[in-house]
């Protein structure tokens, strides 16, 4: 009998999801918190796990929320992950909301404590999964997938650097490469971990709040990294509902600080479809973890593949992505 060929981009029945509330009583925040699984939960996946699950983790964008990225939850969840999003604490938290009047004094605290609230985020809700949390499905073991975006890509990033069960990183046009445009978090990535940790980087060529160069930059930093690049996307394809959300950003009411992200925006009829580079986001998302924290022979031999057929320098990568998306 033949076997299936692996193919990552292909969708599966859709997963079970449930929310449940986490506690930080010494910061007196409450976080809601989307789990995502496999809906079928007894016996063996797909791959031949008894019962149980690898973790991943989801980090978004700074002011987004726990679901901004659902598409790809979903598809990782579907094939055979348990996956975990909390709303951060900008969300959650009123003292880091802007307040009516704002200065500019007012507003560097109230960022900086955004960008300090984000790592102890992610390390409460993998404590809870990985200590004594009531889950659908049990997980297998303490090396766990991280996967942000924009912010949410340096969240997960940085956290790798204090948190050694993070085992694997998928960063979707992460923050943190150094020089950020106005109005852009002032955030870096050290990227001072103490291990080999594989890293796929994922970015749009028409960026207009992350530059491609400054991605780039981290994946030279990077000692384990693969980066693809997609050809005409841009900020939001990494996100649900990609044209109502990139529209929406362009007729939007902007502070001077981003006054110049409205007119750096191409129209959305003029980028790639927001299903298309779903698609592709969550093809190589889940063969990175399938690579890396599942070990499958066939993810390896996916990339062996690409990597073949490409080599590993942008454009030929964003060439291969604009086929793979038509």
């Amino acid at each position: 009998m033949t076997s299936p060929v692996y193919d990552p981009f292909a969708s599966a029945r859709p997963p079970g999801v449930t929310t449940i509330d986490l506690i930080d009583a010494r910061r007196e925040r409450r976080f809601p918190c989307e789990l995502w699984y496999p809906s079928e939960s007894g016996g063996r996946d797909a791959q031949g796990f008894p019962g149980t699950y690898p973790l991943v983790v989801f980090s978004h964008y700074s002011g987004g929320n726990r679901r901004a990225s659902s598409f790809l939850c979903e598809h990782l969840a579907a094939r055979g992950y348990v996956v975990a999003a909390i709303d951060h604490s900008e969300v959650v938290a009123r003292e880091l909301r802007a307040a009516a009047g704002e200065d500019e004094a007012a507003r560097a605290v109230r960022i900086r404590g955004w960008i300090e609230a984000r790592v102890p985020d992610l390390r409460l809700l993998l404590d809870h999964l990985l200590g004594s949390g009531r889950l659908p499905v049990r997980v297998a073991g303490n090396a766990v997938g991280a996967v942000g975006h924009s912010f949410g890509g340096w969240t997960v990033l940085e956290a790798a650097v204090t948190d050694d069960r993070i085992a694997s990183i998928v960063a979707l046009a992460p923050a943190g490469g150094g020089n950020p445009r106005p109005g852009i978090l002032p955030v870096t990535a050290s990227l001072r971990w103490q291990r080999d940790l594989p890293v796929l980087y994922v970015a749009a060529k028409n960026d207009s709040s992350i530059s491609l160069e400054s991605i780039e930059e981290l994946r030279r930093r990077t000692a384990s990294a693969r980066m693809v690049v997609l050809t005409d996307a841009d900020h939001l394809h990494f996100v649900d509902d990609v044209e109502l959300r990139h529209e929406g950003v362009r007729v939007m009411t902007l502070g001077p600080e981003l006054a110049w992200l409205k007119n750096a925006m191409r129209p959305i009829g003029e980028l790639l479809p927001g299903a298309q580079a779903h698609r592709l986001v969550r093809g190589y998302a889940l063969a990175h973890f399938d690579a890396t924290l599942k070990a499958l022979p066939e993810a390896a031999a996916f990339w062996n593949l690409f990597e073949g057929e490409c080599g590993n320098r942008g454009k030929e990568i964003r060439r291969r992505d604009r086929r793979l998306g038509e």
